[in-house]
């Protein structure tokens, strides 16, 4: 009985090794999402790209916690990843700041990955608040903006170009306070390509796994 047992999860066994080595040898695509519902939508020709998800970051400008202005040309050609936070969050945000810092932090031989924090409170959050938020959370990457401006355009672009509260806030105003876990990865031609719960160290792993494929696309 046991060995007849042993048997049968050894061929299970076999079997799941014979199905993850061929996994391994299918290339990986990462989908598009071209709606705030995050449908995904898988393309393998990228002539097609164009025509089928026209969704793309709106152009931007905003300050950093330098003061200096970050708009569309600081992320292109580049892979970015963008959250939503605010410094005097005591909830989720010094979560999600640690866990962008673990991304950081394990691609930092890699210069092309910008990272966007925007500023839900942009009022407070002025450049030098941001600067010192930065350096109380001993962040040195020089690829990490903290972003403040116009409360308005920066609700605009998280709701209507990162989907940042996917369907629930596409049609919500700045009147409406936003407030949200995800992290949204964007390629190099501004198309969002992966949402991820920003609170949950595992997904992070998920995360970086994901920039690497990215950076592998022609």
């Amino acid at each position: 009985m046991y060995r007849i047992v042993f048997l049968l999860l050894s061929s299970f066994y076999l079997f799941c090794c014979i199905g993850c080595k061929e996994k391994t040898d299918v290339p990986i695509f990462l989908p598009y999402y071209n709606e705030p519902d995050f449908t995904p939508h898988f393309i393998k020709n990228k002539d097609d790209v164009a025509k089928l998800i026209p969704h793309k970051i709106d152009d931007f400008s905003f300050l950093n916690q330098d003061s200096l202005v970050i708009d569309q040309k600081t992320i292109m050609g580049k892979i970015h990843v963008a959250n939503f936070i605010f410094t005097s969050c005591g909830s989720i945000c010094p979560v999600m700041t640690q866990h962008m810092k673990m991304i950081s932090d394990s691609l930092k031989n890699n210069s092309d990955i910008v990272y966007l924090s925007y500023s839900v409170t942009p009022w407070i959050d002025k450049p030098y608040v941001l600067s010192n938020y930065k350096k109380r959370n001993e962040i040195n990457n020089t690829n990490w903006h903290f972003l403040t401006g116009n409360k308005a355009a920066i609700y605009k672009l998280a709701r209507q170009s990162y989907f940042a509260e996917e369907d629930i806030g596409f049609s919500k105003d700045s009147t409406e306070f936003l407030h949200t876990e995800h992290f949204i990865l964007v390629d190099k031609t501004r198309r969002i390509r992966g949402v991820y719960n920003g609170t949950l160290a595992l997904e992070m792993q998920l995360l970086i796994d994901d920039i690497k494929t990215l950076e592998s696309e022609d």
